[in-house]
C-alpha cells in the first residue's frame, strides 16, 4: 500500500460521466485534480462548483486525440505542479451498432479516443514520471475488451487494445516505480450510454444491473493507495469474462439471448 497523502491527479474526459465523478471525489478526498476535456464550458462549470465547495482544481482545454494538444496540456500541467502523481486516461467514445452500420467517422473516433489518446497522453507524462521514479497510470478499459458481444465490434477492439497497451506499458515502467492499472467496467449509467446506443434499447435492458459513475469513481480512486494490475467490475461480469477466456464457444452459446439484447 502506498502512503496516503495529497495527490496531483490528471484526469482526461473530466467534463462528464466517470471523469466528472472522479474529479469531484478526488477533490473531496483532499487531492488536487487536473482536469482535461475539449468542453470549456462544462469544465468551467465543474471548476466553479468545486471552488464553491472550497476545493481546488485546475482545468485544461485539450483534444486528447491530437498529439500537439496533448503535448501542450501536459506541459501546462508540469509547469503548474511540482510532481505529477497520477494520470487517469478516462476519455472514451463508443457506438454500438452492427459492423455494416458503423460509419468510418464513428469507427475512427472510437479508435482515436480510446486507443490513440491514452498513448499520446502517456507518452507525454512518462519522462517526468520516470525522472521522479514514481507515479500511477490508470487506463479505463471495458469488460467489452475482455469479452466482445454483438454490436460492439470496433468498441471492443479499441478496449482490447487498451488492455494490451496497459499490459505492455506495465512491463516497460515497472523498474521506475510506476504502477499501471487498467479498469474494466460493465455498462455504467452515464451520458456515454445514451451516445453509444442511440436506440436506447441497451440502457433499457441493462438498467437493473448497470453500475453508477460514483461507485466506479470511488473504486478507481482506491487504486491510488492500493495499486493493482486490473480492476474488474461488477464482480459477476468479471467471472463471466474469465470463463469466456477458458471456453468462449460455450459462453457465446449460453449467453446468446442475453447478448442480443443490445
Amino acid at each position: 500500500m502506498l502512503h496516503e497523502r495529497m495527490q496531483t491527479i490528471m484526469i482526461t474526459g473530466a467534463s462528464s460521466g466517470i471523469g466528472k465523478e472522479l474529479a469531484v471525489r478526488a477533490a473531496k478526498k483532499g487531492h488536487y485534480p487536473l482536469l482535461i476535456s475539449r468542453s470549456r464550458e462544462e469544465l468551467e462549470t465543474l471548476q466553479d462548483r468545486l471552488h464553491q465547495e472550497g476545493k481546488k482544481c485546475s482545468i485544461y482545454i485539450a483534444d486528447v486525440t491530437d498529439e500537439q494538444s496533448c503535448k501542450e496540456a501536459a506541459a501546462a500541467v508540469m509547469s503548474e505542479v511540482d510532481q505529477l502523481d497520477v494520470v487517469i486516461n478516462n476519455a472514451g467514445a463508443g457506438v454500438f451498432a452492427a459492423v455494416e452500420d458503423i460509419g468510418m467517422e464513428d469507427a475512427s473516433t472510437m479508435l482515436n479516443v480510446n486507443v490513440i489518446a491514452p498513448f499520446f497522453m502517456t507518452k507525454q507524462v512518462l519522462p517526468e514520471m520516470k525522472k521522479q521514479r514514481r507515479g500511477i497510470i490508470i487506463n479505463i478499459g471495458s469488460q467489452a475488451g475482455r469479452m466482445a458481444t454483438p454490436k460492439t465490434s470496433v468498441y471492443a477492439a479499441s478496449k482490447h487494445a487498451v488492455i494490451g497497451f496497459s499490459n505492455a506499458l506495465r512491463q516497460e515502467v515497472r523498474d521506475y516505480g510506476i504502477h499501471v492499472s487498467v479498469v474494466n467496467t460493465g455498462p455504467v449509467r452515464t451520458p456515454f450510454i445514451q451516445k453509444a446506443d442511440r436506440s436506447g434499447q441497451y440502457e433499457k435492458s441493462a438498467g437493473p444491473w448497470m453500475l453508477t459513475a460514483d461507485k466506479v469513481a470511488e473504486r478507481v480512486l482506491k487504486l491510488i493507495t492500493r495499486p493493482r494490475r486490473e480492476l474488474n467490475m461488477p464482480w459477476w461480469m468479471d467471472i463471466i469474462s474469465r470463463l469466456y477466456g477458458l471456453c468462449p464457444g460455450l459462453i457465446e452459446k449460453a449467453g446468446k439471448r442475453w447478448f442480443q439484447k443490445k
